[in-house]
């Protein structure tokens, strides 16, 4: 098999990253490079994560760089000619990688492909088997197959999609260095999204493959309805089509936005006896009229 390098990404979750470690090394001993970096944790866990896989490159950064810069470093060592993103909420099982690379060479247009994603915690259930295509005035589109009964439906099935998802994505390292890394001043959300549009823009394709499967401990990492998630997602959904619409699309979508979609969101966290929320939302908002669309400011403390 191709050399893959498998690049996660820890913060303050051993537990789980041991698992996916756990996971790999049961069906991947010798035929995977993996790169783990440690998102400035509390606590440095690396004799622990050696104790699973000794050879595994662990880099430990100083600081929180977020899901696009702690992926980014990690690729920054990668020796393979594929380059796999694994959640560190993750796990695969046996073929999986090898199914992955093998449809990748199948058809050289492929840009990004990411493999059916079921819920670990019941695993006849799926999240993921694709995206519909983004309907970009309003930032709006669905993801295809969740919670639905894993019956078969998407066995056999490669095809293109609107895009990727980020908890699993493979690509080849030659189509990485054309189209670029993720966009760091993301942070969290929107990153792998923005991600895809780079490959597109290279003339490649974002597929969607049922012929392989990961599982997925999804929201371990950032709770539902938290200040973090709120902010960032406010901030990086108006940020997403700044970068990868024209100038009048984004103003249409920025009428939308601050007129129905915010004052929406608003009312639902009102609703759900979360005004705490609230401020938020504004801050995600106008840090959008207040900042360059490539600016590096977070404008949120990351501990």
């Amino acid at each position: 098999m191709d050399l893959v390098s498998i690049v996660t990404v820890n913060f303050n979750q051993p537990e789980a990253t041991c698992q996916l470690l756990l996971s790999i090394k049961k069906h991947y001993d010798n035929n995977v490079e993996i790169i783990l970096v440690d998102n400035a944790s509390d606590e440095n866990c690396e004799s622990e994560f050696k104790k699973i896989i000794p050879d595994l490159t662990f880099i430990r950064s100083k600081v929180n760089l977020g899901f696009a810069g702690g992926n980014n470093l990690g690729i920054s060592f990668a020796k393979g000619d594929f380059i796999l993103l694994l959640n560190n909420d993750t796990e695969v099982p046996k073929g999986c990688i090898e199914t992955l690379v093998d449809e990748l060479k199948s058809d050289d247009k492929i840009g990004l492909l990411s493999p059916l994603i079921l819920y670990d915690d019941d695993r006849s259930v799926i999240q993921y088997a694709g995206y519909t295509h983004l309907n970009y005035l309003t930032a709006r589109n669905s993801q295809i197959g969740q919670f639905q009964k894993n019956v078969g439906q998407y066995d056999g099935v490669t095809t293109k999609t609107g895009f990727c998802h980020g908890a699993a994505v493979i690509c080849r390292r030659e189509f990485l260095d054309k189209a670029g890394l993720m966009d760091e001043n993301y942070f969290l959300y929107y990153e792998e999204l923005d991600w895809c549009e780079k490959f597109k823009r290279i003339g490649k394709t974002i597929n969607f493959t049922g012929k392989t499967q990961i599982y997925h401990k999804e929201s371990i990492t950032v709770g539902k309805d938290s200040t973090i998630k709120t902010y960032f997602m406010t901030r990086n959904r108006i940020l997403f089509i700044r970068k990868n619409t024209s100038i009048l699309n984004t103003v249409l979508f920025t009428i939308y936005y601050v007129l129905l979609a915010c004052p929406k969101t608003i009312l639902n966290l009102r609703n759900k006896g979360r005004k705490d929320l609230v401020k938020w939302v504004i801050k995600g908002l106008m840090w959008n009229f207040n900042h360059k669309k490539d600016s590096k400011s977070l404008g949120f403390k990351i501990n």
